[in-house]
């Protein structure tokens, strides 16, 4: 994969992301306990409420908000409503319509066998480059694979193996065409 130094700010990766979450302890068991994430802060907000952190790898953080009164949950406006390949993931403006967390290829298939024997529902696709852009199976042209599922408040994660570099002049044609037919200029 390659990599672009960033000529404005100098950005080393996630710091965390933060949710919300309906349930301290079933967010706990599923992050800590189902996905192996450390639980590693907890802080006590002064409305009641909690924010905690989970450690993702490379020093990122997933994080938690806890309300004590919080609005319910909006499937199909904040987060998906189906998995991939099984419905509509769309979202609105805005929201965060899903994580993907980076794992080794050659782990793909026992992690998803380890998510199905936890009872966890997944679906794969397979990004290539035909027209539909997911392929059922893995080709030549597949250049990452995807496994989505829903934790427990119904945010839509993924885990993301990348199954090649992708090339970079490739990359860059790819990214020069989409901007002309979209009218944005090159960067500066």
């Amino acid at each position: 994969m390659t990599t672009n130094a960033n000529p404005q700010f100098e950005i080393r990766g996630v710091n965390h992301l933060a949710l919300v979450c309906k349930d301290v302890r079933r967010t706990v068991e599923f992050y800590r306990d189902v996905l192996g994430m450390p639980l590693v802060k907890f802080l006590d907000l002064p409305n009641g409420g909690f924010h905690f952190f989970f450690d993702i790898g490379k020093g990122d953080k997933i994080a938690f908000f806890w309300f004590p009164v919080a609005p319910d949950a909006q499937p199909g406006i904040a987060a998906p409503v189906a998995l991939p390949g099984k419905g509509s993931f769309l979202t609105a403006h805005g929201s965060m319509n899903h994580i993907a967390f980076d794992i080794p290829v050659e782990k793909f298939d026992a992690y998803r066998a380890r998510l199905e024997e936890k009872g966890i529902e997944v679906s794969i696709l397979n990004h290539d480059h035909s027209p539909s852009a997911v392929s059922a199976t893995v080709t030549d042209e597949v250049y990452v694979r995807s496994m989505y599922f829903f934790d427990p408040d119904g945010a839509l994660l993924e885990f993301a193996a990348w199954t090649r570099d992708l090339d970079e002049d490739y990359e860059r044609g790819v990214t020069e065409r989409t901007l002309a037919r979209l009218g944005i200029p090159q960067a500066a």
